[in-house]
């Protein structure tokens, strides 16, 4: 799992410098600066969250019993639910969209609470 979730971070960052660079020179001239803020907060809380998955991979492999894996999976549902929706919002101005975004919010806290928990509750051997 640490393997995938080390690969998925990886992904991850790739694509959130790939998204950034799109943002700061494909869409300046297309989009009202208000949805550009909103395209750059989605790049930035994907960019946070790369890095939390080559974090949940680290866990992963020093306390495989622990909650890291789940962490894993629900930064990975934050970067699609949060990030992803935030981008189709400034892309195409439907609205609505903006009602997924907290859900991705929510799996981005808990897989801190997941890590967290991995981290403290987990033995302390490896």
């Amino acid at each position: 799992m640490e393997r995938f979730l080390f690969a998925a971070g990886a992904v991850a960052a790739l694509l959130g410098v790939a998204l950034g660079a799109f943002g700061a020179h494909a869409l300046r001239d297309r989009l009202t600066p208000e949805l550009l803020a909103v395209f750059e907060t989605g790049v930035r809380y994907h960019f946070y969250h790369a890095f939390a998955l080559l974090a949940a991979a680290y866990a992963a492999s020093r306390w495989p019993e622990g909650a890291a894996a789940v962490a894993g999976w629900l930064f990975l549902a934050g970067i699609v639910l949060f990030s992803g929706s935030l981008y189709l919002l400034a892309l195409t101005g439907v609205r609505w969209l903006g009602a997924i975004t907290p859900l991705g919010g929510i799996a981005f806290i808990a897989g801190w609470a997941a890590l967290t928990w991995t981290a403290l509750a987990t033995s302390r051997s490896a």
